[in-house]
């Protein structure tokens, strides 16, 4: 229930406490998973105090239980060991610290684990963390690679004499952090994403040698793998040996089956690379080659046609033809034009023989009168009239005699 206080009107610190272990009196027993991170048993003490931690948030909280109740798992159970307990939530007044009470601890199987994970990757199947489509894919030359290892471990040992060995130029950006136990999947996931938003970082290899199934478990945490389907950088998972398949493997862009085979399928060989060079060199060559010798054959057969070797020779049988042709037409024409001529002599000696002025060199004269009307007939002069005559050589006038 709310407790009404005021800046005027405060309740104390002890109140406040007492309020808060009276609500968590309340609470019934709930059964809880964790994993053990530390574990304090005295000779003769007869309460055993647990931390069990929650590695996919980094919670952890405090567990008391009587030492008869960890006496009956103590053969089975041990510091990162991961157990179910019933637990009664207990409050501590005077400091202000919540605990459980453990009335009975399991420790987790393996087939128990198995079938959890198996859950989880259904769950994260359905909603296509896994698919296909979401792969990236991987650069061809990485100039820069992300590495999430054990420090001096084995796994990062492998990466990078076997990257540098095929590549030797190539770069790593390493982060060391614990791969196993309670601390591995916070830090973990805080080095992939650092990884992730470094610009020059070309593809994220995480890497780890083998182990049991509770040692791989950080690498098939949920938040893990929605960190690596959330990365914009492709990740190589490269867990454990061949049989190992944490959820990681999974959701990364490429699963590599240990760290040495991470590092052949990331960085290519500069001895594969120079000899596939080598070979695409002496194909282009066969095909340049093979082209200009085929282009040489078509020019040799092209130069051995005879319009080609002897270019003037069709020319020269031309030559009398074209001359033939041009004699026959100034023939043609010629004679067109002697035609034309004679036509055109016998044409000017009827017209010369047929116009006015040859009748008047013959003798004749035209009467015009003033206005210069022709004179066809005498009735058309009166007596006394002046009219102009036109002979051959000119023209003069004359009168009428009345």
């Amino acid at each position: 229930m709310a407790v009404n206080t005021s800046a005027e009107s405060p309740i104390p610190v002890g109140e406040v406490s007492r309020l808060i272990g009276g609500w968590i009196d309340r609470l019934g027993a709930v059964w809880v998973e964790g994993q053990i991170t530390q574990l304090s048993r005295r000779p003769g003490a007869g309460v055993v105090f647990l931390t069990l931690r929650d590695p996919s948030y980094d919670i952890s909280v405090s567990v008391t239980c009587y030492r008869q109740v960890f006496d009956a798992v103590a053969d089975v159970v041990s510091e990162g060991a991961r157990v179910v307990v019933l637990a009664k939530p207990e409050w501590y007044a005077p400091r202000g610290q919540l605990s459980l009470r453990a009335a009975e601890i399991r420790p987790v199987g393996v087939g128990e684990l198995l079938a959890r994970l198996e859950q989880l990757k259904k769950a994260l199947a359905a909603e296509g963390l896994f698919a296909a489509e979401r792969k990236k894919p991987l650069p061809f030359l990485p100039q820069l690679i992300g590495l999430v290892c054990g420090r001096a471990s084995a796994a990062e040992r492998d990466v990078l004499e076997n990257a540098r060995h095929r590549w030797p130029a190539v770069r790593f950006e390493v982060r060391n952090v614990p791969v196993q136990g309670v601390h591995a999947v916070p830090q973990v996931v805080q080095a992939v994403k650092e990884l992730d938003e470094i610009d020059a970082v070309d593809v994220i290899i995480v890497a780890r040698g083998g182990g049991s199934v509770e040692d791989l478990l950080p690498f098939s945490d949920e938040q893990l793998v929605r960190t690596v389907a959330d990365c914009r950088t492709p990740v190589v998972s490269a867990i454990g040996h061949e049989p190992d398949t944490p959820l990681l493997d999974y959701v990364a862009d490429l699963r590599a089956s240990t760290p040495t085979d991470a590092a052949k399928k990331v960085v290519p060989d500069v001895g594969e690379e120079f000899e596939r060079v080598r070979m695409l060199r002496d194909r282009a060559r066969r095909c340049v080659e093979g082209f200009i010798e085929r282009e040489e054959r078509g020019l040799a057969h092209a130069l051995a046609r005879p319009a080609i070797e002897d270019p003037h020779r069709m020319i020269d049988e031309r030559a009398d033809h074209v001359a033939s042709l041009v004699d026959r037409t100034r023939r043609c024409l010629g004679h067109h034009l002697d035609r034309a001529e004679s036509e055109l002599t016998h044409t000017h000696a009827r017209v010369v023989a047929l116009s006015p002025a040859a009748t008047l060199k013959r003798g004749y004269a035209v009467l015009q009168k003033t206005d210069g009307h022709v004179v066809r007939d005498p009735e058309e002069v009166t007596g006394d009239e002046v009219l102009r005559a036109r002979v051959s050589e000119g023209e003069f006038s004359v009168r009428v005699d009345s």
